[in-house]
């Protein structure tokens, strides 16, 4: 991947929507080499897809939660079955792998902290095998970005 592939890459985190002709004056080419450039991207999966960047308070889960877990046991068999029940619930919209302390940190949006409570009870604690569940909620955002940095 080259300094173009990384600005069409970059220009289409600001605005997945714009045309391919928008796309080629923002990185500076052509259109048909943008056009290819960005259709070798898509096909090796360094572009993923295209996705809406939703207001979740507006879409009624207002409330983020950072969600840490530590397993009891690191076994094949716990690791895979804890990951794939997160996977499974759709209030976890990201589950990421740690060092450090916790072994995993969830990103959970509910409606309120009832929904928050009733997701531990019915989602978190059925899944087993955790020796401790910490949480923290988000109070405001400073900085949220889909963005990557610029390289080089």
């Amino acid at each position: 991947m080259d300094q173009k592939d990384r600005q069409i890459i970059r220009a289409l985190q600001r605005n997945g929507r714009m045309t391919n002709q928008d796309l080629a004056e923002a990185v500076n080419l052509s259109p048909s080499p943008c056009l290819r450039r960005l259709r070798n991207l898509e096909k090796s999966g360094a572009i993923r897809g295209y996705t809406a960047d939703v207001n979740a308070k507006a879409y009624g889960l207002p409330v983020t939660v950072f969600v840490r877990i530590s397993l009891e046991k690191h076994t094949e068999d716990a690791v895979r079955h804890f990951e794939a029940q997160v996977n499974a619930i759709d209030a976890v919209l990201e589950c990421y792998v740690m060092t450090g302390l916790s072994d995993y940190l969830l990103r959970v949006v509910v409606a309120d902290l009832d929904d928050y409570e009733e997701f531990v009870r019915t989602r978190l604690h059925p899944i087993g095998g955790m020796r401790s569940i910490d949480t923290s909620f988000v109070y405001g955002t400073v900085k949220k970005t889909g963005v990557f940095p610029h390289i080089g």
